[in-house]
């Protein structure tokens, strides 16, 4: 039986991370990966690559950001996003459910981890396409997030692996199911499938990274509810909850909101599994437009808050509606300011000068229906409130019964655009509980021994909303810190002074 100070069950952000942090704490390290190493990196690799970071000004990100150059700090608003700002909006999102001193860690250390990833080759960029307007000539910032990776989620993923290669003490197994975990000697046993066979690893401590269970169609069907088996996979094929399955059996704890969830608008035509080479399927920019059913009807207030604070439950809602299919409208005043993600070829776009002619175009649309919303809603827009996209500007509707409560704005000069959604689940809420050092806990919070846990198996920090970034961010601070006591108890144990928790 081979045996590692550490073993890491997973392959994306947080299980790196956790691997990285534990080779520098001296430990011999194993990285177990269920994917093919040509799908290795997780659900991270399909992210855009934001992190929610708290900073006090552009002196913060100028240390994340080295190569900031002053022309860029001359011409954008950076702001500022305190450790408060960051605790209480997400927080407040959870319900006030959240772990508190999990998340206070989060916050806290949310600087220091990015500066550490930067030195391991990981490099940040402002989010000038996604997450900023021009206003008055400076790029606005706005929702919290201000900074992404350079290459997005797949970038982040290969500067990370790049970096352990190089660590010979780093080993990996690619194509490596977990499907078994116990205790054994002071230590655990892990037992993995690769090609029909099963092998044991021993190890001192283990660090389970292996995400949630969006991609379990059973598990979604039984945890959040009817018509969840129907919403396509936006990230990795390979996050079924094993890891949790393992956990709960080896005695952890069920923690977190296990019928939550997050989903977005999701590209009607993307494949059911997220497919690395067709990114950008998410149309989270609906704010800038209104969404329409197939009943031609509105059915979410597209300016309650920043996109980042309610695009997590954009795909429940659409899931709901007849067919599991709503169409994001535009008009020419506004398709310029839309990101990337609708620009790539594959996107279900539709376009016509007039929107009758559009709507002749959205196969399955009530026409009168949808006519008349697109009338109403223009008439009931207060158009004395100045439109500012990167504030919350008040521009609202009036009498309408789905309000829009900001960024209010006609739609009707051509052409007129419109693209069909439908659901795309992203990860789920309900996993493990873990304190703030990253340790599995029992049903008495207690730490297994030896055990812990990162990233999007983590439950305990969503219910309800989710803050875009937060999820990298989370997952990058824990599995340092996991990473790093996990290395440390697998040192003591190995000097015989007994595995302790």
């Amino acid at each position: 039986m081979n045996q590692f100070d550490v073993v890491v069950i997973g392959g994306g952000n947080a299980a790196l991370c956790a691997a990285i942090s534990a080779h520098e704490s001296g430990a011999s390290v194993l990285v177990i990966e269920r994917a093919p190493k040509d799908h290795r990196g997780g659900n991270s690799a399909f992210t855009g690559g934001a992190f929610r970071i708290a900073y006090d000004g552009v002196d913060d990100l100028r240390q994340l950001i080295p190569d900031l150059h002053p022309d860029e700090i001359r011409d954008s608003d950076f702001g500022t996003y305190t450790e408060d700002q960051f605790y209480d909006e997400v927080i407040a999102m959870s319900g006030y459910r959240a772990d508190a001193d999990v998340l206070q860690t989060v916050v806290r250390q949310s600087m220091p981890t990015m500066l550490w990833m930067t030195r391991h080759g990981v490099r940040f960029v402002p989010i000038y396409s996604r997450q900023s307007f021009k206003v008055d000539g400076k790029n606005k910032f706005w929702g919290g997030l201000t900074v992404e990776v350079s290459g997005g989620g797949l970038g982040l993923m290969q500067s990370l692996y790049a970096w352990a290669e190089q660590k010979t003490p780093i080993a990996f197994r690619y194509g490596a199911r977990a499907v078994g975990l116990s205790n054994k000697d002071s230590g655990w046993s892990v037992d993995i499938e690769e090609e029909g066979k099963v092998d044991s690893i021993a190890a001192r401590t283990v660090v389970m990274a292996t995400g949630g269970f969006h991609a379990n169609l059973q598990w979604r069907s039984m945890y959040l509810g009817p018509n969840w088996d129907l919403a396509k996979v936006r990230g990795s094929r390979y996050n079924t909850g094993d890891g949790i399955g393992l956990a709960l059996r080896a005695g952890a704890i069920a923690h977190g909101n296990w019928t939550g969830c997050h989903a977005v608008f999701y590209d009607l035509n993307a494949p059911p599994f997220g497919d690395i080479n067709l990114l950008n399927q998410q149309k989270n920019y609906f704010s800038l437009g209104i969404v329409v059913n197939a009943e031609g009807q509105r059915f979410v207030d597209e300016g309650s808050d920043f996109r980042n604070y309610i695009y997590s439950g954009m795909g429940a809602k659409v899931l709901g509606q007849p067919g599991a299919i709503a169409w994001q409208v535009f008009d020419a005043k506004t398709v310029g300011l839309l990101p990337d993600e609708y620009r790539v070829r594959h996107a279900t776009r539709l376009q016509a000068d007039t929107l009758e002619g559009l709507a002749d175009l959205m196969e399955g649309i009530d026409k009168k229906a949808f006519l008349r919303t697109v009338g109403d809603f223009n008439a009931s827009i207060d158009q004395t409130v100045p439109y500012n996209p990167a504030v919350l500007d008040g521009r609202s509707t009036q009498g309408l019964s789905v309000p829009k409560s900001n960024w209010a704005h006609p739609i009707d000069t051509g052409p007129f655009v419109a693209y069909a959604v439908t659901c795309g689940i992203t990860c789920t809420y309900g996993g493990v509980k873990v304190n703030p050092l990253g340790q599995v806990l029992d049903d008495g919070d207690r730490p297994l021994p030896g055990l812990y846990a990162a990233g999007e198996m983590v439950g305990g920090l969503y219910y309800i909303k989710y803050a875009g970034g937060a999820g990298l961010t989370a997952g990058s601070v824990l599995g340092r810190i996991s990473g790093a006591h996990a290395a440390e108890l697998a040192k003591a144990a190995s000097a015989g002074k007994g595995a302790s928790s």
